[in-house]
């Protein structure tokens, strides 16, 4: 089964640079004295200004001095996945000539020497639309195109890496000017490595209090990386998708089906979206990568109050593909809004969960759990290196945890970003080499219950000096470690009645009501509850919450796990795949949420032309 995390576009957040008609740049705030600026035509400019790309003319842009980039340990091996040479492609061009040029004209007289440089272009087309109550609302398309630069002084065991980041953003030319790239890749260079000489200063007289502790690396070597995959592009129908997506959300008004509680629907929109991104990065290890994804979703939201004035709502969208053509057929849209207006009208009508908490047994959907897991788990086992002057391995809930039990021993969990498809769809998670230029490793987190591997990127932390290809990026922005495909894996094979079966045997056996949750929203709010009888039978219920659904819980407190796998395919900055069974809960407190009820409208909704 496959799953339909939804809301809004993933990447309207991300930052959109506008050009400008006069050249500036921004150097981090807070910071020590910068270096004194380089002898050169224009101050500010490295001294081989005189020696830069020709341009007779600029796009400019703010730069953004970024926060720390959390940059992971090394690979094993070179690998040469490439469809076409690294040569071919004028940007990766632009990008290692002007590399070539910084590594040995990049120094201020009397200062550190970089010994790492890496250049990364990130191009990102973007698409969505959008219908509410029958008519288009929005349709939005953009294209951009940002250089990041990161310098490092020091050498690999103590570098500039620092809190305020060693990254420094830039606006990057659309339409391939070589001339143009490696005149961004200059400005944002000059910057990068004033910024690293600061950071580099201020390191060094901050760790001096921690001077007896043992550390670990700042960055983990990396052999090189040759691999050149095919440009991505967006390839959606947007007529037909805006037809679809009109119709859907009006299907509240139009379809006999839901017509007779159309007054009660307060919102109805529909969308489509999509994204395709091309990673350009070039570094002076040797490597040369090419990568990218495309992702696509479309999605329905209906909602509205009961008669408390409680707000309820039925927010889906459908599988995240890579191919527009996985998407869900106009007809099985048609269906999905039908049925999840029928949902929302039952939910208005079902009573409120009882006041009195209930300690006992919960069923969580194999959907239900994959969000459990992606909350309580998988960030995790993502390796963050801790605070200096901390003895902790890493950061989060797991941070002494290596080789202590964290799931049932019944459970496996493996992250293989080298798996692309499962059931015969694509993953959005999978990827061949991360966004450090390391390949990807399929990596044994969890072995029979017990915590035996982090993910981890090019920051070693104890224990862990090497990466094992999980620096992850969102467009411009740092790496940091992160999850591709997780899988969760049970040892006994269940199917979805034995696991229905157990619940029932346990409300047989302490001769009361327990409960089955389908589908999670927000922070691990019920959305869907189901009260079940010991006689079998089932009864929706609203207004819950739950208490005591953490780490400890998903440690000691599951007592099955099996079902039909369930895949979250999360189309986000970071694309990640999770993949869960369902889990049987021992004792799970659900109890009725304290949320203040809104008013009703005060009067009805305009008459619709099916009324």
């Amino acid at each position: 089964m496959f799953r339909r995390p939804l809301s809004r576009s993933p990447y309207s957040a991300l930052p959109l640079f506008p050009f400008s008609c006069l050249s500036f740049r921004s150097e981090a705030e807070g910071s020590a004295s910068p270096p004194q600026p380089y002898t050169s035509p224009r101050p500010g400019c490295p001294r081989y200004a005189t020696a830069s790309p020709s341009l007779t003319w600029v796009r400019n842009a703010t730069t953004l001095c970024a926060t720390t980039a959390l940059l992971f340990a090394t690979a094993t091996s070179t690998i040469s996945a490439q469809t076409e040479k690294p040569t071919s492609d004028p940007i990766l061009q632009a990008m290692q000539q002007e590399l070539d040029r910084e590594k040995s004209a990049l120094v201020l007289p009397g200062m550190e020497h970089p010994f790492f440089i890496e250049y990364r272009i990130d191009d990102f087309i973007s698409y969505e639309a959008v219908a509410n109550y029958g008519a288009l609302t929005t349709e939005q398309e953009g294209h951009q195109r940002v250089v990041r630069v990161t310098v490092r002084v020091g050498s690999y065991t103590f570098d500039s890496s620092s809190a305020r980041g060693d990254g420094v953003v830039q606006v990057a030319p659309t339409d391939n000017n070589p001339e143009a790239i490696r005149y961004a890749l200059w400005l944002a260079t000059d910057d990068a490595y004033k910024l690293a000489l600061r950071n580099f200063a201020a390191k060094q007289a901050t760790l001096k209090r921690f001077e007896s502790q043992t550390r670990d690396p700042d960055f983990a070597e990396a052999k090189p990386v040759q691999h050149v995959e095919p440009v991505r592009v967006l390839d959606l129908d947007r007529i037909d998708w805006k037809r679809r997506i009109i119709e859907a959300s009006g299907l509240y008004t139009a379809s006999p089906e839901v017509r007779d509680f159309a007054d009660t629907v307060q919102y109805s929109t529909a969308n489509v979206r999509g994204i395709a991104v091309n990673r350009y990065l070039v570094n002076t290890e040797g490597s040369t990568v090419r990568s990218g994804y495309t992702g696509y979703q479309d999605g329905i939201s209906v909602g509205g109050q009961a008669a408390d004035g409680m707000r309820l709502g039925r927010d889906n969208g459908s599988i995240a593909t890579t191919t527009s053509a996985e998407l869900e057929s106009a007809e099985s849209l048609r269906h999905r809004t039908i049925e999840n207006l029928k949902s929302f009208h039952q939910l208005r009508n079902a009573p409120l969960v009882a006041a009195e908490d209930y300690h006992g047994p919960v069923l969580f959907s194999a959907d239900a759990a994959a969000d459990v897991f992606t909350h309580l788990f998988t960030p995790n086992v993502e390796a963050d290196r801790p605070e200096p002057g901390t003895t902790a391995r890493t950061q989060g809930a797991y941070t002494s945890s290596l080789h202590a039990r964290v799931l049932p021993p019944s459970l496996d969990a493996t992250d293989n970003p080298l798996l692309d498809t499962f059931a015969g769809k694509h993953l959005v998670g999978a990827y061949q080499v991360d966004d450090e230029a390391v390949p990807a490793q399929s990596v044994p987190v969890v072995v029979d219950g017990k915590l035996e591997n982090y993910l981890i990127g090019r920051e070693p932390v104890r224990d862990f000096p090497s990466s094992n290809g999980h620096g992850r990026s969102a467009p411009a922005q740092a790496a940091h470690s992160h999850a591709g495909v997780m899988i969760f894996t049970p040892k006994e094979k269940l199917s979805d009645k034995d696991m229905s079966d157990r619940l029932l045997a346990l409300a047989k056996e302490q001769k009361r009501d327990v409960y089955e949750v389908d589908t999670l929203g927000g922070e691990l709010l019920p959305r869907v509850l189901y009260l079940v009888h010991p006689d079998g039978s089932r009864q929706l219920v609203r207004g819950a919450a739950f208490d005591e659904v953490d780490n400890r819980s998903l440690r000691s407190s599951v007592i099955a796990a099996g079902g039909t796998p369930w895949v979250s395919n999360a189309l986000g900055p970071i694309p990640q795949t999770t993949i869960a069974p369902a889990l049987l809960f021992d004792d799970v407190v659900v109890k009725r949420a304290t949320e203040e009820q809104q008013k009703l409208p005060y009067y009805a909704p305009p008459p619709t032309p099916s009324k």
